[in-house]
């Protein structure tokens, strides 16, 4: 099949719409332990820090390949020891209930604390959660993906913070608002945030990052149940070498340099979504799109539901 001349725009949660300069930036070959492009993931995993406003001396970004679900098996895999260990998911959407598969075929212990998937975390139920049983992990959403829905990691993690121990840590999938919702890791409440290339910065798919206190991150050695998703061992060799262990996705990070330049140049966006239960469809905007963009999007729909006789309270749509 041809690839279409004219891109359609992708009014999607990831992969998304680039700039022509991203795209540009793939014309290049690098080999990877070319200097410039080992120079490339040290500039990343710098620029990582700062958007996250972490201190270099108590975190450090690892990169590592496959999409964003890789990183967070791999953060749950590296973090948590084999045994004498217990995880509380806090969770409202498709998301949040990956990770609890997740555990399932790592054999992680874990409890759930579940909210509908149009309800924001409360933070009373998890305060009364955390005060009940003593875990060593508590993970949760920063956006859930599959509505949109915003939850309170700031709040959530002076809980954990309060009533955890001093070695629990705090695991936040942050893949669709990192970089577009302020973030401060400066308190150093949150021990691993994890995010994509391919998401709010705006790169394309092929690796994602996780952002971890570095304390703890060397405390992991020997935990993870996989070779290729070993934290650990994959920040190890990059402070080693500042290599990748395995075949670096070299075209993905030359294009998030890119895309990280860009990101300094312009406005933050989120994107709103839709509940997974109910028959629907999501709409997304946190890649190269424009306020133009949304109204010819918004007609478009409104045509459709004439043509399907559906009553949308769509207002100003022209």
């Amino acid at each position: 099949m041809d690839v279409k001349e004219i891109d359609s725009k992708l009014f999607t949660p990831g992969p998304l719409t680039t700039s022509m300069t991203v795209k540009q930036a793939m014309l290049h070959d690098l080999g990877s332990r070319d200097t410039v492009f080992i120079n490339i993931v040290a500039h990343i995993r710098q620029k990582l820090l700062e958007i996250a406003d972490a201190s270099s001396d108590d975190y450090t970004a690892v990169l590592i390949q496959g999409s964003g679900t890789y990183a967070v098996e791999a953060t749950f895999s590296t973090s948590v020891p084999q045994k004498n260990a217990k995880v509380l998911i806090i969770e409202n959407g498709a998301y949040g209930q990956r990770m609890i598969k997740m555990c399932d075929i790592l054999h992680i212990d874990y409890d759930t604390l579940s909210f509908s998937e149009t309800e924001q975390v409360n933070c009373k139920s998890v305060e009364e959660k955390l005060k009940s049983t003593k875990y060593t992990h508590v993970a949760v959403v920063h956006c859930e993906t599959s509505s949109g829905i915003l939850n309170p990691i700031e709040q959530i993690a002076a809980l954990v913070q309060q009533y955890g121990s001093d070695n629990t840590a705090f695991i936040v999938d942050s893949m669709s608002a990192f970089g577009a919702i302020p973030v401060s890791l400066k308190n150093g409440l949150i021990t691993f945030l994890i995010s994509s290339a391919n998401k709010c910065i705006e790169g394309i798919p092929g690796f994602a990052f996780v952002i971890c206190k570095r304390a703890y991150l060397l405390k992991c050695q020997g935990n993870s149940r996989s070779l290729a998703l070993d934290l650990y061992d994959q920040y190890q060799y990059m402070e080693k070498s500042r290599q990748f262990r395995f075949t670096p996705p070299t075209h993905a990070i030359i294009a998030f340099k890119q895309a990280l330049d860009e990101l300094e140049e312009e406005g933050q966006l989120i994107y709103p979504g839709k509940t997974t239960v109910t028959d629907c469809f999501r709409i997304g905007n946190i890649g190269r799109l424009y306020s133009t963009d949304m109204e010819i999007l918004a007609k478009c729909i409104k045509d459709v539901c004439v043509e399907m006789n559906i009553d949308l309270p769509l207002k100003n749509v022209d």
